[in-house]
This record gives C-alpha cells, sequence and structure tokens, in this order.
C-alpha cells in the first residue's frame, strides 16, 4: 500500500486516517505556508476509496439500508441523530474536541463525503475552508448537500453581525476577500490568492498566524525574496470568497516601507488562476508617517483595517473603520490613499520559543501590528454560532426534517414524530436558559470569554458581552497587557470570566489575574464537545447553570 496524503496535500507515512486537529501540531512549531491549492477533488476522493483498507471501518457505508448523513461538526451530528433516528447513519467531519476553525480533514473523513446521501455544513465560514472543499468535491452528484446558517432563516433563523472588537492600541490589520466572485464562476470552494510580490524598506517584513495552541505560520518573508517563476507560492495566502483572516506584521527596522500585493482567484484546482491586480501598501514604521510623502493621505492608526482583494471590481484595495467595526462599517480607498502607522509603542521583543526564529533572536526588537484573536480565524461578515440562541437550533431542527423528509420520503412519518419530540425538548431547553440567565442580577449579566461565539446567546437571554479576555497571539502577555486586564476586571466588577475548556491551556495569565483579583474562571462551551458534554441541550443547559453559578455571586 503507498504510503497516503491528507487533503492538505502533506505527506504522511505509516497511516491512513490521520484525524488532525489543531491540537496535533506541536506547540512551538513554526510552518512555512504553502499557497499551493490542494488536490484535485477526483484525486482526493479516489485516494480515499484505494485506502480504505488501512483507515479503519467507515462511520458511512455504501451497502447499508439507513439513509447516510455527513456533518461538518459534532453538534450538526447530535441536532441530525435526534431526527433521523434509526433511519439514518450520521458522521461528523470535525470530531468532539476539534476546532472547526482549524481542522483538516483526512482520508477517512473524504471517503465518509463519498458515501453520503445528505450532508449538512453550518457554513457562514464556520468551518476550515478544507472542511468545506472535501464536503463539496467528494459529494456524489445525487447527494443533498444543505447550508444550514443560510438556510434557516427561511425557518425565523435569525441572524446577526460579527462584531469584532479587539481593543489594540495600534491599527488591526487583516487581509479580505470582497466578493461572491461569480462572474469568474466562483463558489464557496474556490481560493482567493493573496501574494506579497515585492518588498522596499530598510529591514525585513513578515506576515504570520500564531495558532490556539502557539505554533505559527509564516505567510509573507521578505528576507529570502520572492519567485514569480512557482507563482510565489511560498509568500501566499489563500481564503476563501467573501471571507476575512487576521495576521500579526512583523518589521525589523524603523523607517518607511511599501508592499506589493497580488490577488488572483481560483475557481477548481484545476483551473488557472484569474489575476484580479496588484497594489503597493505604505508602511510607516516607528517614524513619523508624514516622511512616507503623501501628505492627504488617511493615516490608519487604530480600529480594524483590511487589505481587501476585491472580486467584484478585480482590484485590491484598503477598507477601514477607525471605530474597529467589520466590511459593513469599513470606508473604501485605494492603495495610495493611505499610510499604515506602526508606531513606535508597536516596538515588541521577539519571545523564546523556536517558532519565532524567523523574526531574530529572543529578546531582538521588531516593530508589530499583533493579529489581535488568537488562533486560525477565517470568517465573513455573519456570526456563524446561530445554536448559542436555542430558538435558531429549532429552526435548524426544522430544515433538517424537511431535508431528510425530501431525500427518504417513506420515513416522512418517523421524520416528523422525532423532531417533534426534539423540538419540544428544545423548547423547554430555551425557556430552561432564559430562565436561569434571567436569576443572574443584571449588574453582572456580563460576559468575558476568549472567542467570539457568544453573540447570539448574548442577545437571545439578555447577556452583555464585556469582551474578549485573551492572551496576546504574537507574545506572552507584557506587563502593560497584564494590568489592562487587571483593569478591566476590576472596571466592570464582574464575578467571574469565563473560558473555553479547550482554550484553557493557553490562558494562564488570565487565570493568575482573575486569582489575584478574586475572580472565578468558570467553563462555557462554543462549538464543539468534550467527553463532558456530549449534546447539544447538555451544552445549552451547562452554558446556563455556568453563568448563573459564577455570576450570581457578589
Amino acid at each position: 500500500m503507498s504510503a497516503p496524503y491528507d487533503a492538505t496535500g502533506e505527506f504522511h507515512e505509516g497511516t491512513g486516517d490521520r484525524d488532525r486537529t489543531v491540537a496535533d501540531h506541536a506547540p512551538g512549531s513554526t510552518r512555512r505556508r504553502r499557497g499551493r491549492p490542494r488536490p484535485a477533488a477526483a484525486a482526493l476522493a479516489a485516494g480515499a476509496l484505494l485506502l480504505s483498507g488501512c483507515a479503519g471501518k467507515s462511520a458511512l457505508a455504501a451497502d447499508s439500508d439507513r439513509l447516510q448523513v455527513v456533518t461538518t461538526t459534532g453538534l450538526l451530528r447530535d441536532l441530525v441523530g435526534h431526527v433521523g433516528g434509526d433511519r439514518v447513519q450520521v458522521a461528523s467531519l470535525v470530531p468532539d474536541g476539534g476546532d472547526p476553525h482549524t481542522y483538516e480533514p483526512s482520508l477517512r473523513d473524504a471517503r465518509n463525503v463519498v458515501y453520503a446521501d445528505v450532508a449538512f455544513s453550518n457554513y457562514a465560514l464556520l468551518e476550515e475552508h478544507s472542511v468545506i472543499k472535501t464536503l463539496d468535491s467528494n459529494l456524489r452528484e445525487t447527494a443533498v448537500n444543505v447550508s444550514l446558517a443560510e438556510e434557516a432563516v427561511k425557518y425565523a433563523a435569525e441572524i446577526i453581525p460579527l462584531v469584532e472588537n479587539a481593543n489594540l492600541d495600534t491599527v488591526w490589520l487583516g487581509l479580505r476577500a470582497h466578493g461572491d466572485g461569480k462572474q469568474h464562476g466562483a463558489t464557496r470552494t474556490s481560493d482567493v490568492l493573496l501574494s506579497a510580490t515585492d518588498v522596499t524598506g530598510p529591514g525585513d517584513v513578515y506576515a504570520y498566524l500564531t495558532g490556539t495552541f502557539g505554533d505559527t505560520e509564516l505567510y509573507f518573508d521578505s528576507s529570502d525574496g520572492f519567485n514569480p517563476a512557482d507563482g510565489y507560492k511560498n509568500d501566499t495566502m489563500t481564503l476563501p470568497v467573501d471571507a476575512h483572516t487576521h495576521l500579526s506584521w512583523a518589521f525589523t527596522k524603523p523607517g518607511i516601507y511599501t508592499v506589493t500585493l497580488q490577488a488572483r482567484v481560483q475557481v477548481d484546482d484545476t483551473s488557472r488562476p484569474v489575476d484580479l491586480g496588484s497594489s503597493t501598501f505604505t508602511f510607516a514604521v516607528g517614524v513619523n508617517p508624514a516622511r512616507a510623502g503623501s501628505p492627504d493621505a488617511v493615516v490608519l492608526n487604530q480600529g480594524h483595517a483590511d487589505l481587501t482583494a476585491n472580486l467584484d471590481t478585480g482590484s485590491l484595495e484598503v477598507r477601514y473603520d477607525p471605530e474597529g467595526g467589520g466590511e459593513h462599517t469599513q470606508q473604501q480607498y485605494t492603495a495610495d490613499q493611505v499610510v499604515i502607522d506602526v508606531p513606535s509603542k508597536a516596538l515588541a521583543e521577539v519571545p523564546a520559543g523556536s517558532q519565532f526564529r524567523f523574526l531574530g533572536r529572543p529578546g531582538d526588537q521588531v516593530y508589530q501590528l499583533a493579529q489581535a484573536v488568537l488562533g486560525k480565524h477565517v470568517h465573513g461578515e455573519i456570526d456563524p454560532h446561530l445554536w448559542q440562541n436555542v430558538r435558531n437550533a429549532m429552526a435548524y431542527v426544522n430544515l433538517i426534517r424537511d431535508t431528510l423528509i425530501g431525500a427518504d420520503p417513506a420515513g416522512a412519518r418517523d421524520y416528523t414524530a422525532n423532531a417533534n419530540a426534539y423540538l419540544a425538548e428544545l423548547e423547554t431547553t430555551d425557556d430552561y436558559v432564559r430562565d436561569t440567565i434571567a436569576s443572574i442580577p443584571e449588574r453582572n449579566r456580563y460576559l468575558v470569554s476568549t472567542h467570539d461565539a457568544f453573540g447570539y446567546l448574548a442577545e437571545a437571554y439578555h447577556v452583555r458581552i464585556a469582551g474578549f479576555v485573551t492572551p496576546s497571539p504574537a507574545t506572552e502577555p507584557s506587563l502593560a497587557d497584564r494590568r489592562k486586564l487587571t483593569e478591566t476586571i476590576r472596571t466592570l466588577a464582574v464575578p467571574a470570566v469565563f473560558l473555553e475548556p479547550n482554550l484553557a491551556a493557553r490562558s494562564s495569565t488570565l487565570t493568575e489575574v482573575a486569582k489575584e483579583q478574586g475572580v472565578r474562571v468558570c467553563p462555557i462551551y462554543g462549538d464543539t464537545f468534550d467527553d463532558d458534554v456530549t449534546s447539544y441541550v447538555q451544552m445549552m443547559r451547562f452554558n446556563a447553570d455556568s453563568l448563573r453559578d459564577c455570576l450570581a455571586a457578589r
């Protein structure tokens, strides 16, 4: 048997069923991220079938008399299982404990997709792009493919915009792909390629991402030049259409820099990328932005900005909101209309750890715009965590019921009965969550967490989101960071802050400061189960109880 490749195209010797999550990366590792597209769908599906003998027994089967259903996450698997009952066999791509934002599918996952009659994803850019590509590329033409977050609005699901406020004292600079690219034939599985093609300035420039467990992925690196012969594959970041992501930007010396980016859209793995053009962006690093020689330029020195590939106009531009909002509040500028300010206060020391060696030796100083949100975080403008409002989960259930009936009309009576029973349980759960949170004194009803996953819970059950308390994604928290965190907790006078259990290992500073201030650190679940919380109803009840138990005091 030949050695297998996973959905990222990386070679893995000795196993054909590597169910890989971000936790499988060794903490402190550095990866040079390639912009090269993943293997063609046909090859992935064929590889999954050829390797099925060494991948272990699949959760889905080709010869079962039950309806075969694949979901992207365990939470959706639980909803489908309640509606489908004994008539369905259901498997999720992302395992319990895995992070849907970062999970990379295995060959076993691809095989499950091949066998599926029905597929459910959350989408709204919740899932890692490779999860969606594996799903859409390997489904049979006759299979039903449903994106719950988008289609549930027909069943009265309520969506809210994703609001981000990093509270940085420098500009928060990301990358964005705007538009759906339909005029180019793009779909939700298409790739937008953003490549660094040239840098001028007194030092080197790096753009990288720090994962939840401290590993780094380097996307742009001017220190070793840029290679047009290979399509700049070592200096390319890939985004889905209509999405954006966060990065850290580091500069080794003060002065004026220019960074030239090229944008392309690749419709599928077999097509040639379509050129969208290029633009050159100016950075003032540790010096007065007036030295850039553009007296009328808008200086980006606070809030949220994205270097944006506009698929609708075929251009590269800047979208900026000094108040920190997302695309719905950002103003549009051409590259020559702005100067990006990297002030002297952005000077930071290179931290210890081999994953930061590309920046220099520990203690060396670099100027840095931090990525603000820890972990790989590609998303759109709609908050995808609809299920944190139980009534939205009820809309999901109604949509799942009708989809299963359409795929298996003979089971209509069973699916309807199962859905009605589960909807009654969800109605009771919604009442329980509402009543439990209402018992918390209003003055204490603040949520400080490490993940922007609770907007729907806050809106539906009258909790105020006070902020996202995270360690700095680029370095260990400084004394200033620690002071800010301490002041936040004191000012809010909240009895507790909340951590998702799978992020607890990366939050030692929050835990220490909370202890110093007499504030509890309590668990809350966002988008994945574990050994303690194994179902959606249990998750929502647990979160309500945790909020009550930890916030009702004081």
